[in-house]
């Protein structure tokens, strides 16, 4: 049976063509008019749609390049189903080297939008009207940020079967549910049941090639596993021992300092056991982080000098 068409800003793409369209949503003071750029990968097959996207926050630039090495090696040549591959969502904040867009607003908590609301909200309402109704499945790229490194997880949506199925079939290092946030891509696609999952990756402004394979991987396994590609080829085709993490917190620091750690991210931990050290600049004061319980680390600060409060660890105990 074939597929069906998509339709993004009035253009088609009908079963077995592949096309490169754009979403019109503003412009600069300049006058210049800045689209978000969605490839489509439409086989003649029919088969679910699956969003692979980037770039909601401008800044996390190592799910930007999973998706581009994907389109450049030609990953998405799917032989049932279709891809909606979106790089860079928040074009605004890529140019500026930003999370969010110019005016402050985050898109990813600006969901579903407005079609007259602030630049955020636009591009979040355009977004929406353009794609969410023509797709099946949604998997959103992030990275940590402000120095923030995050190791490869997966976040899913414990509500939904479907999202948890989803998280599975990625296989990332690390695995847990996050809540529904207000504003956010993930709820938006909850409310319109479309089962989505958030891999988080690296920190934001500095690539990183493990991270860029695992999202590699994870995504080519979800789509051998909806049928719409035969094989993983071997090297993206490694099978990870995913840690499954439930009651997560932040460490945050107790002073101001520079702050040393003395643990691995994603590495097990044990409860009491030294993560890292904050010290004054003589040498003289010195203060420890400690593990709360055993579990594991899932995100580590790199910033060297910190301030009393700052996150500095993120921990979970494993699920049982």
């Amino acid at each position: 049976m074939e597929n069906k068409e998509i339709v993004i800003g009035g253009e088609k793409v009908v079963p077995g063509e592949s096309r490169l369209l754009q979403i019109t949503i503003d412009r600069l003071p300049t006058g210049t008019l800045i689209d978000i750029p969605v490839y489509v990968v439409n086989s003649k097959r029919r088969g679910p749609v699956v969003l692979v996207q980037a770039g909601l926050h401008g800044d996390e630039i190592n799910g930007i390049e999973t998706v581009r090495r994907m389109l450049a090696e030609k990953k998405f040549g799917v032989n049932a189903g279709a891809i909606i591959a979106v790089p860079i969502l928040n074009i605004f904040g890529f140019i500026h080297f930003s999370r969010d867009v110019p005016d402050g607003k985050d898109v990813n908590r600006s969901f579903p939008g407005t079609k007259t609301g602030s630049m955020a909200s636009r591009i979040a309402y355009y977004y929406l009207s353009e794609i969410m109704h023509q797709i099946d499945y949604a998997i959103d790229l992030h990275t940590g940020g402000g120095q923030r490194h995050n190791f490869p997880q997966i976040r899913y949506t414990a509500e939904d079967e479907r999202s948890v199925a989803l998280a599975k079939v990625f296989n990332a290092p690390i695995a847990f549910p996050s809540k529904l946030i207000k504003g956010s891509f993930r709820n938006a696609a909850y409310k319109m049941n479309i089962p989505t999952i958030v891999f988080e990756a690296g920190e934001s402004m500095r690539f990183d090639e493990s991270a860029i394979s695992q999202g590699m991987h994870g995504i080519l396994k979800i789509l051998k596993h909806l049928k719409m590609i035969a094989e993983v080829e071997p090297k993206y085709a490694r099978h990870n021992e995913t840690v499954y993490l439930e009651r997560r917190r932040w460490l945050r620091a107790p002073t101001a300092g520079m702050f040393i750690p003395k643990s691995t991210n994603g590495s097990a931990i044990d409860k009491g056991q030294l993560l890292g050290v904050i010290t004054d600049t003589f040498g003289k004061k010195t203060k420890k982080i400690n593990a709360p319980f055993d579990g594991y680390i899932c995100c580590v600060n790199h910033q060297a000098v910190v301030n009393q409060g700052e996150a500095l660890f993120h921990v979970g105990t494993v699920k049982k």
